[in-house]
C-alpha cells in the first residue's frame, strides 16, 4: 500500500486548529483508492519517509516562503515525489507565473508587478492598467492575505508588505463571479461557481461569498486546457479560476496548483477521480 504524508499548517500557524476537517475528507477519498495517509506539518516533509507528500492542506506556507521553499529544495534533493511535482510548486508560489502564462498566449488578467508596494508604484499602475479602482496583493499570497481594494485617490493603507502586484478590480468578481474549473491528472473534472458579497471583491467563503457548481462554458474549458499547456510539468490536480473581463473575455485570475479547494463535495465522484490520479502519479 502506497503511503502519502498530506501536509498541514505550520504547528505556529493559526491555520493548524482548523485543518481538521479538510484532511477527513481527502483522506475518506484517498484510502477509498486504497492509499494510507498521513499527516505531516509542511515544515517537516523535507524528511518525510513517505511514496509521496501532497501539499493540498498546507494553509500559510505564503506566510513563510523562504523555509516553504527551502523544503522544496530538500525534497528533490532527497528524491521524494510532490504531487504536483517540487518544480511546478515552486513556480506557482510566486504570482509572476501569471506573467509567464501571459507569455504564452495565456489570458491573463491585466497585472503589473512591482518590487515594493507604494503610492508610487500603485499611480504607475493606474496609469498603466487605465483602471481607476485597482487590487493590490502580494506576489506570495493565500486567503486574500494583505491584499486591498483601492479607489480613485485613496492611499495604500495596510497593503502588501513585500513585492506585489497590482491588477484592476473586474466588477464581474460580485456579478457572474469567478469561474473554478477542477482538473484531475489534466482532464476536467468539476466546475464551481463563486460569487462576491455585493460590495466585496473577495470570494472566500469567510468573506459572506456564494459557492456552487456549475457547467462551464467551452470558452472556459478553452482558456483552462490553455493554461494546462503551458505549465512546466505534468499536473496531478489543480484549479483554474477565471473572470470576465469588462471587455467580454475570460481571463485567468489564478492558477491553483498546490493547496486549491477542490471542491469534492460539490461533485459526487470528484473525490474517486481525485485518487485515482493520485495513485497513478505515484
Amino acid at each position: 500500500m502506497a503511503r502519502i504524508a498530506l501536509l498541514t499548517p505550520a504547528a505556529h500557524n493559526p491555520y493548524v486548529r482548523v485543518w481538521g476537517p479538510a484532511f477527513d475528507r481527502l483522506t475518506a477519498a484517498l484510502a477509498g483508492a486504497g492509499l494510507e495517509v498521513v499527516s505531516m506539518e509542511w515544515p517537516k516533509a523535507g524528511n518525510a519517509e513517505v511514496d509521496a507528500v501532497l501539499p493540498l492542506l498546507a494553509w500559510g506556507y505564503h506566510q513563510d516562503a523562504a523555509d516553504w521553499l527551502a523544503m522544496l529544495d530538500a525534497l528533490e534533493a532527497r528524491g521524494v515525489k510532490a504531487l504536483n511535482p517540487a518544480t511546478v510548486l515552486r513556480w506557482n508560489t510566486t504570482k509572476t507565473y501569471l506573467a509567464d502564462l501571459g507569455a504564452a498566449g495565456v489570458p491573463v488578467v491585466p497585472t503589473v508587478f512591482a518590487d515594493h508596494a507604494d503610492d508610487a508604484a500603485v499611480a504607475r499602475a493606474r496609469a498603466e492598467l487605465g483602471a481607476d479602482t485597482l487590487v493590490v496583493k502580494p506576489q506570495v499570497s493565500g486567503g486574500s492575505h494583505e491584499t486591498v481594494k483601492l479607489s480613485a485617490g485613496e492611499k495604500l493603507i495596510n497593503g502588501p508588505s513585500g513585492a506585489a502586484m497590482i491588477q484592476p478590480f473586474l466588477p464581474s468578481v460580485s456579478g457572474e463571479g469567478e469561474i473554478s474549473l477542477l482538473f484531475f491528472d489534466e482532464v476536467f473534472s468539476h466546475a464551481i461557481g463563486k460569487v462576491a458579497k455585493a460590495g466585496d471583491f473577495r470570494v472566500q467563503p469567510q468573506f459572506g461569498s456564494t459557492i456552487g457548481p456549475i457547467t462551464p462554458s467551452a470558452g472556459a474549458l478553452a482558456v483552462a486546457e490553455q493554461v494546462l499547456a503551458a505549465t512546466p510539468g505534468p499536473l496531478t490536480y489543480c484549479r483554474v479560476d477565471l473572470i470576465r473581463h469588462p471587455d467580454g473575455s475570460l481571463r485567468v485570475m489564478e492558477l491553483e496548483a498546490i493547496e486549491p479547494d477542490l471542491f469534492l463535495e460539490h461533485a459526487p465522484e470528484a473525490g474517486a477521480v481525485f485518487a485515482a490520479a493520485v495513485k497513478r502519479a505515484i
